[in-house]
């Protein structure tokens, strides 16, 4: 009935005529309202520029297969084992009160522990206060959301702001952080009970030794204490064993054992929209990943380079209303690591598709790239896949990376959302290529 009556009092959105502070008070107030009903719960908060996703749902995945019943909120969805809800909307960390009612809906069905995808929009605007974080995580911290932030500093501030809450906070206070990455002295510094982790720092806490990378995973050797245990990541990409040693570090500081970890990772078989495999019987890779940044660009293609023993197709666009100074950074990495670049749309929204396109051509120029010949532009985005499917040859060793989309069901253009499925797309897309073969 309280709330019945608060929405009729208090309009949606009035609290954001002055921002952050906007946002602050409806944090305060939706906590009231509702209750705090993150209160009780173990909390461990995911953050980063790449890979908050795959870590949050490895996380998931080995704290449930340990026994100990998980909520997970992130960009693709929400829900416990058996009960999930796909996010249909191009937002990670929900505004506060729908974040908030969701977190309820997860204590209903009895969790102990929430892991949230934590976005440097949400702890900007104070959109998690209330939240009791025990656990911050951190992936990396490299160049994104500077049309809302403005400088790489601030962007990275804002990411430090989870690591501020857990230290203040009256959990774990532990904060799991990249020793590989530049932020590292920044995350050690905000108070918190620092666990490091990487693949290349040697003084880090948690170190994969041993790697080895292959087309559906990596496997590595993890010191545990005086013992090395073998962990297999069912996951393609070298960066997803960095992914796996965070989600390693969170079952060290809850305590779970070497075994529970190893077995907790290699559970998880694949992520919606990350690093997944199109497969009807083709003899050449189709990916579907979401990566849209410089720094997952170069990650993701330096990788798959690494793999392919042919020709290397690339396919992507960058969003309209998004930060315009990462396009040519996309374009000339493209243009660096693959043979051939085709540029489309990614949610253009209101802005000039063929501007964005040429402004990631300019930077696939500059790497070498010659348009009409390993260089293309394909307005519509099925269109363009389509185009780089076409263009792995058979029994050649080619591999189509299809990114910026990922699980996102619409694709935004002037005139608004329209349903988008890029995993049905692709598959689609290479049914046609064989048919025609």
């Amino acid at each position: 009935m309280l709330r019945k009556l608060v929405k009729l009092i208090i309009p949606v959105g009035v609290f954001r005529v002055v921002e952050p502070t906007g946002h602050l008070m409806e944090a305060i107030f939706w906590n009231l309202v509702l209750g705090f009903p993150a209160r009780g719960l173990k909390v461990i908060g995911v953050t980063g520029t790449d890979g908050k996703t795959t870590t949050s749902t490895m996380i998931y995945t080995m704290l449930n297969d340990a026994g100990i019943k998980t909520g997970l909120m992130t960009t693709i969805g929400y829900g416990v084992p058996g009960d999930w809800h796909d996010n249909h909307v191009h937002m990670t960390t929900m505004q506060t009160k729908p974040m908030l009612e969701r977190i309820r809906q997860l204590r209903r069905a009895g969790i102990e522990c929430l892991v949230l995808e934590t976005t440097s929009h949400a702890l900007a605007q104070h959109r998690v206060w209330g939240i009791p974080y025990s656990v911050a995580v951190v992936t990396n911290i490299t160049h994104e959301h500077l049309d809302y932030h403005g400088t790489y500093e601030r962007y990275r501030e804002a990411k430090l702001l989870l690591f501020r809450q857990v230290a203040v906070g009256s959990g774990l206070k532990i904060g799991i952080i990249n020793a590989d990455d530049s932020s590292a002295p920044y995350c050690m510094a905000t108070g918190v009970k620092p666990m490091t982790y990487g693949v290349v720092a040697a003084s880090a806490d948690l170190r994969a030794r041993e790697v080895r990378s292959g087309a559906t995973g990596s496997t590595y050797k993890l010191k545990f204490g005086d013992q090395l245990a073998t962990v297999q990541v069912h996951l393609p990409g070298s960066f997803n064993v960095s992914n796996s040693l965070a989600a390693a570090a969170v079952g060290q500081a809850l305590g779970l054992s070497a075994p529970q970890i190893v077995r907790g990772i290699g559970a998880l078989k694949t992520v919606e929209g990350r690093m997944n495999q199109i497969d009807v019987g083709q003899d050449f890779a189709v990916i579907v990943d979401f990566a849209h940044t410089p720094d997952s660009f170069d990650k993701i293609l330096a990788s798959m380079r690494d793999l392919t023993q042919g020709r290397l197709i690339v396919m992507f666009g960058s969003a309209g209303r998004r930060d315009v100074s990462k396009r040519g950074k996309q374009g000339a990495i493209a243009g660096k690591w693959a043979d051939v670049v085709v540029i489309t749309e990614e949610d253009d929204r209101d802005v000039d598709g063929q501007e964005i396109m040429d402004q990631i051509a300019g930077g696939a120029e500059s790497a070498g790239k010659v348009r009409n010949t390993n260089l293309f532009l394909v307005p519509d985005r099925t269109d363009a896949i389509n185009f780089a499917v076409n263009k792995a040859r058979f029994g050649q060793g080619d591999t189509v990376l299809l990114l910026g989309k990922g699980h996102e069901k619409t694709i935004e253009r002037a005139d608004g959302e329209h349903p988008w499925d890029e995993l049905d797309t692709a598959r689609q897309a290479v049914k046609q290529r064989l048919m025609a073969k």
